[in-house]
């Protein structure tokens, strides 16, 4: 188990091989005024194993980038490339297929369904993907998050420490190539947050899954190995 000290960057597992290969990519919507420009000309690669932080200000494109990372929306121009597959090249059920089999997520707002079970929640992507047991893993997997004792609670009976720890056992269950955290502590106090950023690197490290996280904060940022920072839309750094 690693360092999970608030300072401590995590030891590399990257192979060098690109797992995120991004080639001119934008984004651009039209409005009533004119075209708007979220994302202009952005390139970089992400080893597999490694971590990433995307940082900027508030509306300078961070989420829209992550967003076209993991295929949930479709760029205006230029590339991705994840896991060796060009996503622009992929219709929507494709592009579902894709991140069913090489993608996690952990939000902001948990995004864990009301009616389901902590245990149900996480055995959901194992049942979409067709696996013959999904029980087993996902109760493996909250156990691992200090939750063997309340896979039978639905989300409004835990607190929002517990929720995001359900979100992360469902992100980590499927072992995804890449895990995409987008601002995963914006919703917990800063205590529980530290929480769950510790454990969110811990289990990164033991697994080796790709970590891509946006936050706007940049000690959070600074634990990552790498940083990639967008201002008005373009990567600066």
């Amino acid at each position: 188990m690693p360092d999970s000290s608030p300072s401590a960057i995590p030891s590399s597992t990257a192979t060098g091989e690109p797992v995120l290969r991004v080639q001119g990519l934008g984004k651009r919507v039209a409005l009533a005024s004119g075209e708007l420009v979220i994302l202009d000309g952005i390139d970089f690669e992400i080893a597999r194993g490694d971590s990433v932080a995307v940082v900027g200000a508030s509306g300078s494109g961070k989420s829209t980038l992550l967003s076209l990372l993991a295929g949930l929306d479709v760029p205006s121009s230029g590339t991705v490339e994840l896991d060796g597959t060009e996503l622009s090249r992929l219709d929507e059920d494709g592009r579902a297929r894709v991140r069913a089999d090489k993608v996690g997520f952990v939000f902001q707002n948990f995004q864990l369904l009301p009616s389901l079970t902590a245990l149900e929640n996480v055995m959901l992507p194992l049942e979409l993907r067709g696996d013959a047991d999904a029980r087993g893993p996902a109760e493996a997997e909250l156990t691992r998050v200090g939750l063997g004792e309340r896979l039978q609670h639905y989300p409004r009976q835990l607190s929002g420490g517990e929720q995001q720890r359900v979100a992360l056992a469902r992100a980590f269950v499927t072992r995804p190539s890449v895990l995409f955290a987008d601002e995963p502590t914006g919703n917990l106090d800063t205590r529980t947050g530290q929480a769950v950023i510790d454990l969110l690197f811990a289990m990164n490290h033991d697994t080796g899954t790709t970590l891509v996280l946006v936050t706007h904060d940049d000690h959070l940022a600074s634990r990552c190995r790498r940083v990639l920072r967008i201002d008005g839309g373009r990567l600066v750094a």
